[in-house]
């Protein structure tokens, strides 16, 4: 009983006791054909009820997401393939399709009567302001009798994701200071020497510079020859990310963390673009071994894409992690809030001697209600000590443009204007 009037629409239940006051009116009244009204409100709605449960709803999903990966405030179109796996002809539904929050409005859509077998597909749009994996599904259906009177409604089961990945801002041509000829990492595999022609000659290929043309070689095999150019080995540069929840001030995209997370994943890209090898140290990353090993585009946004803010000692761990990767130079990017002097020296241990290291420090007043402090650099007690630790350090606010930080960086300079 208690799922028939579950089936019952505010009309049905509206009917039901219309009729059964009719009903009791009728008998006690002596007006038998108020009664046979009355009998023919509750019926409706009772047998429209039961009608509902009969319906054959098993279908079968397919969704798919183009692109599955998107940044932030990009589009994807999302393909919802409905085909009817039950036995007897579908009837007309109502659907609509169940979104995290963060993908915006609920597509909803008309499913036409279909066949056993038949196959329906629907497009829609999603877009997210906000990183992360967000899910699509299950779908929601809806049967109405022509009445009104009862409904039905069923989850179809089976969902899918789409990942929102943080979003990405040229820094333009900024280089890190360090990164030019005979920077870590820049200099040239010894060529091949006697006895080892085969690795650093090689046959001409259509298309090769003349200049290249390997003369001795090509006298003593009668066919041109051509130098074998070794390629530089890859600059090394370790991006560490501080994901302490009590460092991070406001919320959504304009809190501090969210941007700390655009810097990280601008930074790698621009950093990758220059052939640089890059190691992210979060938690995540500290926590599985991926520190160690040099990430390529797609992961490494992957983990940005997934990256939440931890409790206090986490940020120890990733430093932890982070120092077998800087022990061998290259350049070092540390994007941290306001540290205490222990967690300064810490992070300040990172740079090697002759290395390069830029730290982006995010006042803790800078974001969120609290207004930001008017107050010189120095009086942030990291920045002293990553300063004299030959760090260049820029310190943000919200107001803070990230290409312009990049710039300061690349240029040397210790603080980025006061907004």
């Amino acid at each position: 009983m208690r799922r028939l009037r579950d089936l019952l629409t505010t009309r049905g239940r509206a009917f039901v006791a219309a009729g059964i006051t009719l009903i009791l009116c009728g008998i006690g009244l002596g007006f038998t054909d108020l009664t046979r009204i009355g009998v023919l409100l509750v019926a409706l709605p009772l047998l429209s009820g039961l009608l509902m449960r009969r319906h054959d709803l098993r279908f079968a999903l397919e969704r798919t997401a183009v692109p599955g990966r998107i940044q932030v405030d990009q589009q994807s179109i999302v393909t919802l393939g409905i085909e009817n796996a039950g036995a007897a002809t579908s009837p007309l539904l109502m659907a609509e399709e169940q979104l995290d929050y963060a993908l915006g409005d609920r597509p909803r859509f008309v499913v036409p009567r279909m066949h056993r077998g038949d196959r329906q597909e629907v497009h829609y749009t999603v877009r997210s302001h906000v990183r992360g994996r967000h899910r699509l599904g299950p779908l929601g259906v809806r049967l109405r009798d022509p009445f009104g009177l009862s409904t039905r409604v069923a989850a179809i089961s089976g969902t899918s994701d789409v990942l929102v990945l943080p979003k990405i801002i040229p820094l333009g041509s900024g280089r890190p200071p360090g990164s030019g000829v005979g920077a870590e990492g820049a200099i040239p595999h010894m060529v091949a020497l006697h006895g080892e022609d085969d690795v650093s000659i090689r046959a001409y290929r259509d298309g090769d510079d003349l200049r290249r043309i390997h003369w001795p070689a090509t006298a003593k095999t009668g066919d041109l020859m051509v130098r074998q150019e070794d390629r530089p080995a890859r600059r090394r540069a370790a991006i560490v990310l501080d994901s302490r929840a009590r460092g991070h001030h406001g919320s959504g995209t304009s809190g501090s963390f969210e941007w700390a997370v655009t810097a990280c994943a601008s930074v790698a890209v621009h950093l990758l673009e220059q052939a640089y090898a890059v190691h992210l140290v979060t938690d995540s990353t500290a926590d599985d071994g991926r520190a160690t090993a040099a990430m390529e585009l797609d992961p490494l946004l992957d983990v940005l894409a997934m990256a939440e803010t931890g409790p206090d000692d986490g940020f120890n761990d990733v430093l932890q992690a982070a120092h077998p990767v800087t022990a061998s130079g290259g350049l070092v990017m540390a994007v941290v809030t306001d540290l205490d002097e222990e967690l300064a020296r810490q992070v300040a241990s990172l740079r090697q001697p002759g290395g390069t290291a830029l730290a982006m420090v995010l006042d803790p007043d800078g974001f969120g209600a609290r207004r930001r402090r008017h107050t010189p650099s120095g009086e942030l007690p990291c920045v002293p000590i990553l300063q004299g630790a030959g760090w260049n350090v820029a310190v943000i606010g919200s107001a803070d443009d990230l290409p312009s930080v990049w710039g300061v960086l690349a240029g040397g300079t210790a603080r980025v204007g006061v907004a």
